[in-house]
This record gives C-alpha cells, structure tokens and sequence, in this order.
C-alpha cells in the first residue's frame, strides 16, 4: 500500500509555497514570492505580505496539483506552517488549509515551519538519522538543536541572542548601499575579498560567555563593529572595499556558526549536522562547516539549494513525518504562533 499523500502549506513570510509528498517522494513543489515588492522598503512589508498570499494560493495550488498529476481527492492529509511568522501571513495559510481539510474530510496538522527546514532533506537524501544535531540559518532564526525525533524530539541547545545570520547579513548590505535582499549580494562581494584583511570580533566568544552560551549567537555587535569601520574610513577619506568587508564580516558569521554546530555534535556524542534555512546556501558556512565537521569525524548534511528558501515541501516533508508517526491530527481551532517554540514540532491537540 502505498504511503500517504500530504499537501503542505507555506506563508509564514513573503513566499507562498504549496508541495505534494508521499513518503519520502516530493511529488510537486510550487513557490510564489513578493520579494520583488520590498526593494523600495529595504525590508518586508506585512501588510503587502498577506495580500501576496491571498493572490497567489490558489494559482501556487492549481500548480501543483496539475505537476503532480493529482486532484485534491487524492489528498490523505493536510499540513501548514502554524508559525514562527508573521501573524497576518500565517493566518492567510492557516484558513486556507482550514478551508481545504474541512471540504475533503481530511486530518491537518498546523506544523513548525523551522523544524521543517531540517525535515526537507529527507526528500533529497532519505531519512533522516535517528539522532544528529540541526542547524536552523535563516533571516530571523540561527538554532542549534539536538533531534532525537524530527516528529516528537526536537530541544533547543542553543540560538540567536539578537540578530539572526541571514538578517545580520542584509543589515550589513543595507549598509554597504547593496540592493535588497543584501544577503547574497554580500555573500558573492565576500568570494571576491580577503577574509582576512580585517578582524571583526566573534560574539559570545570570550570570557564567561564562551561556556555561558556556547551553543548560543550574537551578530549585532559584530554588524556594529562594521559600521564603524566603515564610518571611520570614510571619516580618514579612505576608499573602503566592499569586498574586503564582506569577506571579514562573512567570516566571523560562518566562524561562529559552524564552530558551535561542529562543537553540539561531538559534545552530545551525534555523528551527524542536518542543515537547513535560506542561510544554508551561503557558500562559505557550506563551505567551513563542511572542512570542520570533517576534522571532528562528523558528516554534514545540506539540502540543495532550492529547499533552502522557505517552501511547501518542508511543510509537507514535516507534516508526512507526523503522519508516519501515527500523531493525531491538530485541534480545528489552532491559532498562528509568530513565536512557536521550536520544541513543538507541530499544533498538538489539547487534552
């Protein structure tokens, strides 16, 4: 018998995805982005977010139930990002699945749209190990987490204290007059630089703070040590290098990114880091983290590219998971969690 189809369901921020998954088999995968509308923001407009999403659902569905030769009464089960996200985002999606599992008579699970970053590799690699630490990189979360279960046991070592990587990263290209988003542009400018031509501080790698929070991260002060580079020499009339500040900055990133990913695994004893988020297609954390864990005897694993970028398969991937676990479906009145802990892998029913 073959296993169950399940639809998931992505619009936590400006990407509306849509993806069909039957087992470990990603059948359809359709995304619909707004990013195009932010340019002249410098960064993302809620309000704009949710009329995106209302607009393209039905087309990004449409989509994808036609590439995967299916009709939505071949659906078994339905998946959506319950949150971390923007409220009005999330609720866009949430009525949508709301609306579908009703019609068809089929199970929902409201899941966590960063746990469903590490569950997308299963669609590219195969299951996932029993037990390995992930490294969740986007622009509003930089995790380390220690699975047991990518369905039932999922615990926070470690995160962001303040800026996530992603978002440090577009800071610093807002800074450097990059276009929107700043985050590749900084990441190809940092190819061409000399990562060591400047020293930006790591944070929470001194003192106290190196056992204190060892699993944990702080970009602000280092995006603060940037600007004032570049204010003090443009203040002396000298001529600053962009690519010699990107490839610095992305240095001290990826640096503390993968020494304290690299460090959770062989500290917990896990012979694997499973990796996910859009950061995880900057190519010097692929590029480090890969060289490190190698040293310390650990794989790596790192979706492609195109799951890096929020999308429907990781819903669907995540929400095919709770599936196969036999977890019972989410209760019909779960509400959006913009702040949804990411030890609850999905909206578990009350009682």
């Amino acid at each position: 018998m073959s296993e169950p189809l399940v639809l998931g369901i992505e619009s936590t921020c400006d990407e509306t995805g849509v993806g069909l998954v039957r087992g470990y088999d990603l059948l359809a995968d359709r995304t619909a982005t707004s990013m195009d509308q932010y340019a002249r923001y410098g960064g993302i407009i809620p309000e704009i977010a949710s009329r995106a999403h209302l607009e393209s659902f039905l087309p990004a569905l449409r989509s994808a139930l036609s590439e995967a030769g299916a009709g939505l009464s071949d659906v078994d089960a339905v998946a959506v990002a319950a949150g971390p996200g923007l409220v009005g985002s999330l609720t866009v999606g949430i009525c949508a699945a709301k609306a579908l599992a009703s019609s068809l008579g089929k199970p929902l699970y409201g899941v966590n749209h960063v746990i469903g970053h590490l569950a997308v590799d299963e669609l590219a690699e195969g299951p996932l190990p029993e037990r390995f630490i992930g490294l969740v990189v986007s622009g509003g979360h930089s995790s380390v987490l220690l699975v047991d279960d990518i369905a039932t046991g999922v615990r926070e070592l470690g995160g962001t204290l303040d800026d996530a990587a992603g978002e440090a990263f577009d800071k610093v290209g807002r800074l450097l007059g990059l276009p929107y988003p700043g985050g590749p542009h900084v990441d190809r400018l940092s190819r061409e630089g000399d990562r060591r031509a400047i020293r930006f501080p790591r944070g929470l790698a001194a003192g106290k703070d190196k056992e204190r929070h060892k699993y944990d991260f702080s970009f602000s002060g280092l995006k603060t040590a940037v600007a004032r580079y570049v204010e003090g020499a443009q203040a002396r009339g000298e001529q600053v290098s962009a690519p010699d500040v990107c490839a610095a900055f992305s240095e001290a990133v990826n640096d503390s990114l993968t020494a304290k990913a690299v460090r959770a695994a062989v500290d917990t004893g896990c012979s694997t880091i499973v990796v996910g988020g859009g950061f995880s297609a900057n190519s010097r954390l692929r590029e480090l983290l890969v060289a490190r864990a190698d040293e310390a005897g650990v794989a790596v694993r790192m979706p492609p590219l195109r799951f890096c970028t929020d999308n429907g398969a990781q819903i669907a991937a995540l929400g095919s998971e709770l599936v196969r676990a036999g977890l019972p479906a989410s209760d019909w009145g779960f509400s959006p969690e913009s702040g949804m802990p990411l030890t609850r892998t999905y909206a578990a029913p009350v009682g």
